[in-house]
């Protein structure tokens, strides 16, 4: 068992806290969602070029996820997740800086290209110290029969972040394209004063029972299925993601002002309605249903809005299909992290948060380019034909390994005796 958290202090839930401080780090992240598209297209990259700034950062996390979660476990959840907040800030603040001197034409061509890279690799090395922190924290202060209750609300927070950040950078670019770039850094850095000043710790360090194991060694029978579905299932989304934005621009032929706006409200929506179903509707939801039959009813939503997004050609079409995928994979990733969660002991929650952390950047590094280059080379609507077929075939193995991970979950529970 974990040693017991310190007494709380007078003011706000460390719950409430902890989902403001992913609410904001969210917030910023996904203002520049409108954008990358047709910023991109104004610095003179091509959709592939572009595909690698999520992939970088991403990589990153893979390599560096695992490592922030286990050093949670050993010095403290709190001086990791500002580490992370404060890593966040630099990475974009230094991207707005060089695509500014790119469409000021200082820089330009190979070394502009590089530069940005660059940035996201700084970026993934030090923010991917936030979500696994920020998981294993929300474990720390939550009952096992409430855990994916409490997965869910780290999800809507990330949900609310999606509804808010992509208004408000559509609404930003009108000012200029690098503006809600540096809006991001500048709330980064106001979300770690929040976390300094309000969120207190969750695991003290030289806690009891830490583990010694590498984070590795929880790489076995149920685990590895969750995590691959975890590394594909974002795979498919992110590769989505990546695209959007010019699917939208060519298919309604929108000039890059419009097009950041329209994905902007496409994206709200989408967002809302994926934060309604993490705040609202998982947590009845888990009650009745283990996290092994939650995760196909998820993937099965999500495949439907992924096949039906190319035969979308009007706003609403487009953006119908977007909700179906923001629903299901609003019931996919808070099961997901449950199920990660109560198949591990008490004292490997970082760990495991940080191996769940690694398999989504690992999907992040690789969605981008497979689905950036299926845009480009194949056609406009491969890269959501790609991504349906996928999460049929992640249905396919969840059905089948779903009593293997019914029993990891309960031989847990029992073990630990809750």
């Amino acid at each position: 068992m974990s040693a017991p958290s310190p007494s709380p202090r007078r003011g706000a839930s460390p719950k409430v806290v902890l989902f403001l401080t992913i609410f904001v780090a969210m917030l910023g992240l996904s203002v520049l969602f409108p954008i990358i598209a047709p910023l991109s297209r104004q610095l003179g990259l091509s959709e592939t070029q572009a595909g690698w700034f999520s992939t970088a950062y991403s990589l990153m996390q893979f390599v560096f996820a695992p490592i922030w979660g286990g050093r949670s476990e050993r010095v403290g959840r709190k001086p990791v997740l500002l580490l992370g907040l404060v890593g966040f800030s630099l990475s974009f603040g230094l991207f707005g800086l060089f695509a500014l001197l790119g469409l000021k034409g200082v820089l330009g061509g190979g070394l502009l290209f590089s530069l940005l890279v660059a940035s996201r690799l700084v970026g993934g090395v030090l923010s991917s110290a936030t979500l696994p922190t920020a998981q294993a924290m929300m474990a720390d202060l939550t009952g096992r029969e409430n855990r994916a209750a409490a997965m869910g609300l780290i999800g809507a927070a990330f949900g609310l972040g999606v509804v808010f950040g992509p208004a408000i950078g559509a609404a930003l670019s009108r000012i200029g394209l690098v503006v809600p770039v540096f809006f991001s850094a500048g709330l980064g850095l106001l979300t770690a004063l929040l976390a300094v000043t309000t969120l207190r710790e969750t695991r003290q360090p030289g806690s009891a029972g830490t583990q010694s194991r590498p984070a590795w060694a929880l790489l076995r029978g149920p685990m590895l299925l969750i995590l691959a579905v975890s590394a594909l299932y974002t795979l498919a989304s992110v590769g989505m993601e990546q695209t959007i934005g010019f699917y939208v621009q060519d298919t309604l032929r929108l000039t890059p002002a419009q097009t950041a706006t329209t994905v902007g409200t496409m994206l709200a929506i989408f967002g809302f309605l994926a934060a309604a179903v993490q705040g609202g509707a998982i947590r009845p939801l888990s009650k009745k249903l283990s996290p092994g039959l939650l995760i196909p009813v998820g993937l099965v939503v999500m495949a439907a809005g992924m096949l039906l997004l190319p035969r979308g050609v009007t706003f609403w079409g487009i953006t119908g299909a977007l909700a179906l995928v923001g629903v299901g994979s609003a019931i996919l990733g808070p099961s997901l992290s449950a199920a990660l969660s109560l198949g591990a002991g008490d004292n490997a929650q970082g760990q495991v948060a940080g191996l769940n952390s690694s398999a989504l950047a690992l999907g992040r590094m690789t969605g981008p380019l497979i689905g950036t280059g299926l845009y480009q080379k194949v056609s406009h609507g491969a890269p959501y034909l790609f991504s349906g077929g996928l999460l049929l075939a992640l249905l396919v193995f969840s059905l089948i390994g779903r009593p293997q991970l019914d029993r990891q979950v309960t031989g847990q529970q029992g073990a630990s005796g809750d």
